[in-house]
């Protein structure tokens, strides 16, 4: 029998669905076709299962990682390269920072609301 789902996890469900194809997107541009697949890897569990599991939790503070820019920086690392073809004047740029600012809120969101932390985000 499952535990209910809390409704800071259903926020979190119903903004990936609503903004399923801006996430892809934006996988796509700042992580490549690896980053896109994960994401739709994400999103079609989510969609199937409804229940936040670790490893929908490992992916989804990947995603995090990335849209937050975490490996950028470092010369081995795809996501370096990418975000250097990056127009900083490209409207996806804004609207990759809006999904990374809601992502970010829906996770502390489900962490405040649970008795431990759930991703364990950095302040």
């Amino acid at each position: 029998m499952h535990s209910p789902i809390s409704p800071a996890v259903k926020a979190l469900f119903l903004f990936l669905s609503e903004h399923r194809e801006a996430l892809q997107n934006a996988a796509l541009v700042l992580g490549g076709g690896m980053a896109l697949r994960r994401v739709q890897h994400l999103l079609d569990h989510l969609s199937s299962t409804h229940e936040l599991t670790r490893r929908a939790r490992l992916d989804l503070v990947a995603l995090h990682e990335l849209f937050t820019l975490e490996y950028v920086g470092d010369p081995a690392r795809l996501e370096t390269v990418l975000f250097a073809e990056i127009d900083p004047t490209d409207p996806k740029v804004e609207a990759i920072c809006w999904l990374t600012d809601r992502l970010e809120n829906h996770m502390r969101a489900i962490d405040d609301a649970s008795d431990q932390p759930v991703f364990e985000l950095a302040a």
